[in-house]
């Protein structure tokens, strides 16, 4: 079946998480990726746990779709097939430290001399300008930089870290987006561009309101366990038996949810009356919540809840999440067949297209997999060539 971009190649310098993740969203989508990979070692992440037999379920989960050649650019020979395959594709995709691909002579202003139509995405720490460009990161370390840890965890609590790596993912979804608008304005234009991403950045982008409250208030947001800032009620509730998620993000779902609660006076209440005032007399409004939410399970409010339309939703773990119903009918648990691994799950492809759906046609390779093939098929080797290629150290 036709997918959205199945004529666009990709070279893939990245490893670990940010940039492979941006690959991949490129590749479930129909790009063909060459992963480029250091001979012997490979991408970090084939030595992050958890094992499938000797595979990193790590770099499994995040490398489907792809092929993986192996090359040392810093080799001559290695650089020279790199610059070649340059000119074959549309997109290069590196997440080193900002000058690492200058130092090999393989920056953007010299791959843009052999290519003008290539799109170069650089996804780092902190960006390609600015002072703190030399820096490493890692996802925990720009969590702490860009505020997100700083507003995480419970009230009065220490600052936390996300739970999922929030840091890298994002950059690697931004930097994915980054790339089709380059490629987008090149069917205008006829010209590649560059795409810096920096991780901090996104972290940045992605504090939301927080930014705004602290302009408009001058107070500087903290941790606020489950509940929402600006919204009343929209936080967690302890049950009969458990905990549930509510979310009445408006004064007609209010109305409705002090219905369902069997409190019709709490609507009409002036304190109550409009979100403002909820939520500037929350510290009264709580306690008048908290026992009726007490009086049903956590599955008899939501039946309940969903009955008359008000959001909700237990605090699901990962193995209610992993077995849900939605997330079932919607194909976002996928299971591959691995050659090393066998059967392997892992999250399935959240953008549904119509026309050119996306796909998951073969699992992460093994280490230099794919080598043979395409050195073969852009450069006509054969398998002895190759292998002479293996014995002097550039492949």
């Amino acid at each position: 079946m036709e997918q959205a971009l199945d004529n666009i190649k990709v070279l893939d310098l990245t490893r670990v998480l940010a940039g492979p993740y941006a690959t991949m969203i490129l590749a479930d989508l129909g790009a063909e990726i060459i992963k480029i990979e250091m001979p012997n070692t490979g991408d970090d992440s084939r030595g992050f746990g958890p094992y499938v037999g000797e595979e990193s379920a790590y770099f499994m989960s995040i490398n489907r779709n792809k092929k993986s050649m192996t090359l040392n650019l810093k080799s001559e020979k290695g650089k020279e097939i790199f610059i070649e395959l340059i000119k074959e594709v549309d997109v290069v995709v590196e997440n080193f430290r900002p000058g690492t691909m200058e130092k090999l002579g393989l920056g953007y202003e010299y791959l843009n001399t052999i290519n003008p139509k290539l799109i170069y995405a650089a996804i780092s720490g902190y960006g390609h300008t600015g002072p703190y460009s030399q820096r490493a990161a890692y996802d925990a370390v720009v969590q702490a930089m860009g505020g997100i840890m700083s507003i995480t965890g419970q009230e009065g609590g220490k600052p936390t870290r996300v739970g999922t790596s929030v840091g890298d993912i994002s950059a690697g979804i931004f930097g994915a987006v980054g790339i089709l608008a380059a490629l987008s304005n090149r069917v205008k234009t006829g010209k590649g561009q560059k795409v810096d991403v920096a991780m901090l950045d996104c972290q940045v982008a992605m504090l939301e309101n927080a930014v705004a409250r602290y302009f408009v208030t001058n107070e500087v947001p903290r941790p606020n366990g489950n509940r929402h800032p600006s919204i009343v009620p929209f936080e967690s509730f302890d049950t009969s038996d458990g905990e549930i998620m509510v979310a009445a993000g408006n004064n007609s779902l209010w109305t409705i949810l002090c219905d369902a609660l069997e409190a019709p006076e709490l609507a009409k209440d002036e304190r109550f009356s409009e979100n403002p005032l909820r939520n500037d007399n929350y510290d009264e409004l709580r306690p008048l919540l908290t026992p009726l939410f007490q009086k049903k399970t956590t599955k008899e409010w939501s039946e309940l809840l969903d009955h008359v339309g008000v959001p909700n939703s237990p605090i699901n773990s990962i193995d209610k999440v992993v077995s849900d119903p939605q997330v079932i009918a919607r194909d976002m648990i996928v299971e591959v067949d691995h050659p090393v691994a066998g059967k392997f799950k892992m999250p399935g492809i959240p953008i549904k297209l119509s026309d050119t759906p996306g796909a998951i046609k073969m699992p992460a390779p093994t280490l230099g997999q794919h080598t043979e093939e395409i050195l073969e098929k852009y450069f006509g080797y054969d398998k002895e060539t190759v292998e002479k290629l293996t014995e002097e150290g550039v492949l």
